[in-house]
């Protein structure tokens, strides 16, 4: 990474981790980025779709997943095992003062595989829900992003992290989203 860009990161890391603290941000952040918080979230997308779409929801609930699971298996088993970039946790330069509100984690930051997993799923929920209920684009985008926010805020993550796991998550949901789509063409919601 450049010079100049790993240093803005390790700044605007230092200011979501240390300038916006605050003790609501430090009681609510560790929960957003828990996966099982969301749990309740998971099975209401899954009845709904089921519910409301009989098989179509049953195999766009399969494709969900799919998508979830191919971002979780390429970003951690994949690209963060090439890039091998240290987590803030353990940089050089920013393991002197970070706040760390959950335990550093293992492996390796770049990319975020929380922020893939959650974009994944975003960008999959919006393409797939957007046109008939427009606020759940913004709801999916807002979701997924409070997670990016919270990786960075308990200090687990450096910004680019979550940054490109956004992206990539984003577009593996696009692509298993267009996967759905051709296999389910008569799919509107």
């Amino acid at each position: 990474m450049p010079d100049f860009l790993l240093q803005l990161d390790r700044h605007l890391f230092y200011f979501i981790n240390h300038d916006l603290s605050n003790a609501f941000f430090d009681w609510i952040m560790p929960w957003m980025r828990n996966p099982k918080f969301w749990v309740p979230l998971y099975v209401f997308i899954i009845a709904f779709c089921v519910y409301r779409y009989k098989k179509q929801g049953a195999i766009l609930v399969l494709m969900l997943a799919l998508a979830a699971g191919f971002a979780d298996f390429t970003s951690a088993s994949l690209i963060k095992k090439t890039v091998q970039r240290a987590r803030p946790c353990r940089d050089v330069i920013t393991s002197q003062t970070v706040i760390s509100r959950v335990p550093c984690g293992t492996g390796y930051s770049f990319p975020s595989t929380h922020a893939t997993d959650h974009f994944a799923m975003a960008a999959f929920l919006c393409l797939a829900f957007f046109r008939k209920w427009k606020w759940i684009g913004i709801a999916v985008i807002f979701w997924a992003s409070i997670i990016c926010f919270a990786q960075v805020y308990v200090g687990v993550h450096f910004p680019v992290d979550v940054t490109a796991g956004a992206i990539y998550g984003g577009l593996v949901g696009w692509l298993f989203f267009a996967g759905f789509k051709k296999w389910q063409p008569d799919f509107v919601p």
